[in-house]
């Protein structure tokens, strides 16, 4: 009797309770009969429904778990990257629910696949310029405030973002740098390991000159001047021996390299100065003509 009441209970369940739901489920648009048929449901609109709402919640949960260490400016630049995985999520979620009811897509994705491939050709610098902003982020490679070298021009950083990267030159003017040129062209960046950078000038003097005399006064020229280190101290190197001069640079250290031709030019000044007081000449090329009378006097025959 028992066994009895438990299969009743069972059938219940299954023709009655669980019938009722399928025949709910079952609601919709009917089209065609065998393989051609379409089939649009409740149940299948509530399965598109819970998975896109799915999908946002895993995409989110990623977005705070891949930004958890980021500081406010850099995970807000990520939102649109990831609101982009959301919408290519959301459309293969639609086309694999459109194969579940029936319709062809792969006759949408051939149509389409020409589109795809001209507009992935079309943006394939825009995505090398969002990765390369990707792993400025991530890594960080360049910060804001850092003094870099593109092509020859030298700019401090001022903003960040995904695709490019501002920095403001020496002469005030901005400079805007893709960022696929950050991981593939090479880049001078003078502040990566630290504010302070090593400088030099190159000055050359007249044969004769007291080495020593002029070492100590490149030495008094770089001390004297305003925003050249004392720690590290500055040294003088003896380059070489030029074809008219006797070549000498004077190295020193600087928290700013951004003003570098300014302070490079106030210690220019001050070595003129300087070797004005001390007579020291600075040379210049110099060059002895020979002419030849025999070819002079065979021109006039």
């Amino acid at each position: 009797m028992l066994q009895d009441e438990e299969n009743g209970i069972e059938e219940i369940i299954k023709e009655d309770i669980w019938g009722s739901i399928e025949e709910f489920l079952g609601l919709g648009f009917h089209y065609g009969e065998g393989e051609n048929s379409i089939h649009i449901t409740v149940g299948l609109l509530l399965l598109l429904t819970v998975t896109m709402i799915m999908t946002g919640f895993v995409l989110k949960w990623l977005r705070k778990l891949f930004t958890r260490k980021m500081e406010s400016d850099d995970k807000l630049k990520f939102i649109s990257i990831f609101k982009f995985i959301k919408y290519v999520v959301y459309v293969v979620v639609i086309l694999l629910t459109m194969s579940a009811a029936g319709i062809n897509v792969t006759v949408i994705l051939t149509a389409s696949a020409a589109l795809f491939v001209g507009l992935g050709l079309a943006l394939q610098e825009l995505f090398q310029d969002i990765i390369g902003g990707i792993f400025i982020i991530i890594d960080k490679s360049l910060r804001v405030g850092d003094i870099v070298e593109v092509n020859g021009k030298v700019g401090k950083v001022f903003e960040i973002k995904l695709r490019t990267t501002r920095a403001i030159t020496r002469d005030d003017k901005v400079i805007i740098i893709p960022n696929h040129h950050f991981i593939s062209d090479i880049i001078y960046n003078y502040t990566q390991n630290h504010k302070s950078t090593r400088e030099k000038v190159s000055v050359g003097v007249a044969y004769g000159s007291d080495v020593e005399l002029v070492t100590n006064l490149l030495l008094e020229a770089v001390g004297e001047q305003k925003g050249a280190l004392k720690n590290p101290k500055p040294f003088v190197l003896f380059d070489d021996f030029g074809d008219s001069a006797l070549l000498f640079s004077v190295n020193f250290f600087i928290n700013d390299s951004f003003s570098d031709p300014r302070i490079k030019s106030e210690i220019r000044y001050r070595i003129d100065t300087k070797f004005r007081a001390n007579n020291i000449s600075i040379p210049f090329p110099q060059r002895d003509v020979h002419i030849i009378q025999q070819q002079l006097n065979k021109d006039n025959v």
